[in-house]
């Protein structure tokens, strides 16, 4: 009679302890060391097997299990605070074939327990092919990925990964815990069928996302292995389920869960390892292989190797570059075209920020630093002239000066080249020139515009090592930055060539226009042409009109219109109001024709012309009498009007006015 009271004191003791153990499950936390009395949402291959193991897939292919926590944890996503948790599992991956196995397994936050479209393999049993990397799947998972698919940009195949709607990871790195004794990281392996703990924390206040990892009898290191800020009320609902997925493909493994703790409110408790069940046993490779074994996996092998390689070929196709030896000593100015497919989104059409007659302008952010860039891409034909061609771009990228755009290097590829400049947020100024920006352009930021201009013209003229010419300065080339200062840009037509000899380019090219008239008989391109279109620019900049348009009378035409009519000022930009200052007007306009004249001798320099602007030279008094407009509508050059042209330059440098024959007279 004894034997009863104690049979039945036991049985009352167990059944307390389960409902001891029921009651630890509230609704902010649970722990299982184990899974034996757990009521766990399983799906797909997912079981519990006697001993207490979660056995989450086994080594059937192209399959999927789930293990979720039942019920949905409530999140306030209002509150970022509030969407702080922290969980630890200890897992167990065993390859079907040693070192060979396969897909993996993730740790994941869903909305929904339903995965019926998932697709098993590479995706883990999460996505799919249509709906992988959409916001709507408000999906977290922290993977655990023994297989390197490059459709995901995969690192590797032993890597542990942060996945936020997609498996293309946020933040990935390969599988290791830091080892506080050492000071340093300790590699891992995933598909060693050894236990592993790993622990991930949100703080939801800081918003700061923590994944550790470690062997299961190792303490919580103090170094996580990957640590994202991230803010997951972007992501959760108000409602989610928590678990597990894992998924095999023509390489599988089991996937197991030995034990799991989590809270939504605090610090998960840790799991007891001694009460965990025994870790699975690790396979081992049979003395005698079955030569169907060895015949499938060399086949998947190869079928393997021959998919990597074809994608390896594919991507490498896609950015292929054109790279000669001769480039070599190029090295620091040649960017690479991944590096600039990535910053423009795969040159998408939305990023395009400007077109000409030479090719897009493309806006880009360097992946490597975030800074802004712009990017040309320009059709050329790689001729003999092309080494030459690249070793000025190169050259022409060492040129430093506040009033020029910054090229900062190049790149080749099949049959056009890309220019590499420093991106400026105002775009080009004709098209706020011409644009509907309000309010208009006022006068003080265009006189600063174009001494800007010329001042950057000065320096590529006589200021830097060799002499530089532009030979299409355009307001569609001068770039403005944050604080609408111009700088000028676009040198895909720039020449080189050294101080004191002549040029040699005689190919026409530049803009109907601004090219001066000596340029349409020679094709020969001198400093002196570059200012006849500078010439060009001022006049457009302050009357607020292209040098030529259909219909219209033509820009120098009208100025000197204008000026016999005795009110040079009429010429300005209507939009200015009447509000400049008349002198400034004034001497811009006339400068402006001064550079425009069609006979190249009679030209300013851009030094003279910045003595002009800054007031250091008093530019004379001049007004338009017939043998003035005959030398700007003539198509030749008289040799009076280069006499007295050369009169007024010599008077002017010594501050005095002497009469001028038959071109220019004193007084206005």
């Amino acid at each position: 009679m004894a034997a009863a009271p104690r049979s039945l004191c036991f049985c009352v003791v167990f059944h307390l302890s389960l409902i001891s153990m029921a009651f630890s499950q509230d609704e902010n936390q649970f722990i299982y060391n184990g899974f034996n009395g757990s009521r766990l949402h399983l799906d797909g291959l997912a079981k519990v097997l006697p001993n207490g193991l979660l056995q989450l897939t086994n080594i059937s292919e192209l399959k999927s299990g789930y293990g979720f926590h039942p019920y949905p944890f409530k999140f306030n996503t209002s509150s970022s605070q509030s969407l702080s948790f922290s969980t630890n599992f200890v897992f167990s991956l065993v390859p079907a074939v040693n070192n060979f196995g396969g897909n993996g397994m993730a740790f994941v936050f869903s909305p929904s327990l339903s995965f019926t479209k998932a697709t098993p393999g590479s995706y883990l049993g999460l996505f799919n092919s249509s709906n992988n990397g959409k916001s709507t799947n408000h999906i977290l998972a922290i993977e655990l990925d023994t297989v390197e698919s490059p459709e995901f940009e995969d690192i590797d195949g032993n890597h542990v990964g942060i996945d936020v709607n997609s498996l293309i990871s946020n933040d990935s790195t390969a599988a290791a815990y830091f080892s506080d004794e050492e000071g340093k990281n300790k590699s891992l392996t995933l598909e060693s069928g050894k236990p592993m703990q790993m622990w991930i924390d949100y703080n939801g206040a800081e918003k700061l996302l923590n994944v550790t990892l470690a062997p299961i009898r190792f303490p919580k290191p103090s170094r996580p292995l990957l640590s994202i800020s991230i803010d997951l009320s972007d992501i959760f609902l108000d409602s989610m389920y928590v678990g597990f997925s894992a998924a095999t493909g023509t390489r599988k493994s089991d996937h197991y869960i030995l034990g799991w703790s989590f809270n939504r409110t605090g610090q998960a408790q840790d799991l007891d390892i001694s009460k965990l069940p025994p870790p699975p046993p690790r396979r081992k490779t049979s003395k005698k292989q079955d030569p169907m074994m060895i015949v499938l996996v060399v086949v998947v092998v190869v079928m393997f190797i021959v998919v990597i390689g074809a994608i390896y070929i594919v991507r490498k196709k896609k950015y292929e570059e054109v790279y000669e030896d001769w480039e070599k000593e190029y090295g620091p100015h040649r960017i690479s075209y991944k590096n600039l497919f990535k910053a423009t989104k795969g040159f998408k059409d939305k990023e395009v920020i400007g077109q000409g007659g030479f090719g897009k302008v493309y806006k880009g952010v360097l992946p490597s630093s975030n800074e802004q860039i712009a990017i040309k891409r320009v059709t050329h034909d790689s001729g003999q002239g092309m080494k030459q061609f690249v070793a000025e771009i190169v050259s022409m990228g060492r040129l430093r000066h506040r009033n020029l755009v910054q090229l900062r290097g190049y790149c080749r590829r099949k049959g056009e080249l890309l220019l590499v400049y420093d991106y400026m947020p105002n775009g080009s100024l004709d098209k706020i020139l011409y644009g509907n920006m309000r309010p208009h352009l006022n006068w003080f930021q265009r006189i600063r515009i174009l001494r800007g201009v010329a001042c950057g013209l000065l320096y590529l003229h006589e200021e830097w090592e060799q002499v530089v010419l532009h030979r299409d300065i355009k307001p569609a080339n001068v770039l403005l930055d944050a604080d609408l200062n111009g700088k000028l840009g676009d040198f895909g037509l720039a020449r080189l060539y050294d101080h004191g000899s002549n040029p040699q380019t005689t190919n026409l090219v530049g803009t109907v226009g601004y090219l001066a008239p000596e340029l349409l008989r020679t094709g020969k391109a001198t400093t002196s042409s570059d200012v006849f279109s500078f010439g060009a620019f001022m006049l457009e900049v302050a009357c607020g009109r292209r040098p030529m348009e259909l219909g219209d009378m033509d820009l120098v035409d009208w100025v000197i219109e204008c000026w016999k009519k005795g009110s040079i000022l009429d010429a300005s930009d209507q939009r200015l109001e009447g509000l400049f200052v008349e002198e400034q007007m004034e001497l811009v306009l006339k400068l402006g024709m001064f550079c425009s004249h069609p006979n190249p001798a009679i030209r300013p320099s851009m030094k003279q012309v910045m003595q002009y602007l800054d007031g250091d030279a008093k530019f004379p008094d001049i007004s338009p009498d017939s043998n003035v407009i005959g030398a700007f509508t003539a198509t030749n050059e008289a040799s009076d009007i280069v006499v007295s042209f050369s009169s007024l330059f010599e008077s002017s440098s010594s501050h005095t006015m002497s009469t001028i024959d038959s071109i220019l007279i004193s007084g206005r």
